[in-house]
């Protein structure tokens, strides 16, 4: 049994560990890249996308429109354990909406309607809610009431409604991430570890990845709709 718990200012420290370890343990799950483990860039991007969500639950602290908000599964018996968690930011200007930026859920728990319900209990406050994830993602999303519009790149963008909301969204900036001086010290690490040429065929197979996503969300699209392409 799991019990969910909704925040609008950062988690406590146990709480924001676990999160951040949930990324870490489940990014080909919950990333936008998709890379499989046995890619050498994984650690990199492992790094990046722990950090953005760092940021993000960091900037849960204020008053500023559009902040992020978090919805925690944790375990009935034991509330100091994590199950699962949802991420999201609300429109800026638009009080229905939303966009999903994170789910997971523990390997061992999953399969017990934790994500069902923590979408639900999202949905219950932002009814206009949006998500973008891979073609695979596609049916699960569906199940919980979200239907396709559009590809973005690798992803699908789906919607509980026939159009994407107009309002502004608090998104950081992943550029100054890659730019980082952490991030050119975990690339050279790697570098170091597995060779310039293994690291050159990551990149190659990384961008192989990515265009293999992009047609299956095309095609996704064109099975369902005619839809313009987002940019």
């Amino acid at each position: 049994m799991f019990t969910l718990t909704h925040l609008n200012t950062p988690p406590p420290e146990s709480m924001k560990s676990q999160v951040l370890q949930m990324v870490v343990d489940y990014l080909g799950d919950i990333s936008p890249v998709s890379l499989p483990p046995s890619n050498p860039l994984y650690q990199l991007y492992q790094y990046v996308v722990g950090f953005e969500v760092h940021r993000y639950l960091d900037s849960m602290d204020g008053a500023q429109a559009g902040k992020p908000e978090l919805i925690m599964a944790l375990d009935a018996d034991d509330p100091a354990t994590l199950l699962g968690f949802a991420l999201y930011l609300p429109y800026v200007d638009n009080p229905e909406a939303c966009s999903l930026l994170y789910l997971a859920v523990q390997a061992s728990h999953r399969r017990q309607g934790i994500g069902r319900a923590m979408i639900e209990a999202m949905m219950a406050r932002y009814p206009h809610a949006e998500v973008a994830c891979v073609a695979g993602k596609v049916p699960y999303f569906e199940a919980l009431g979200f239907m396709p519009l559009a590809a973005r790149g690798p992803q699908v963008v789906m919607n509980t409604r026939s159009q994407a909301s107009n309002g502004l969204l608090a998104v950081q900036d992943l550029a100054p991430i890659f730019q980082s001086q952490e991030v050119r010290q975990i690339h050279n690490y790697l570098v170091k570890q597995h060779g310039a040429e293994a690291m050159g065929d990551a990149e190659k197979n990384r961008d192989h990845l990515f265009d293999e996503l992009a047609l299956q969300a095309d095609h996704l699209i064109q099975a369902y709709a005619p839809a313009k392409r987002l940019h």
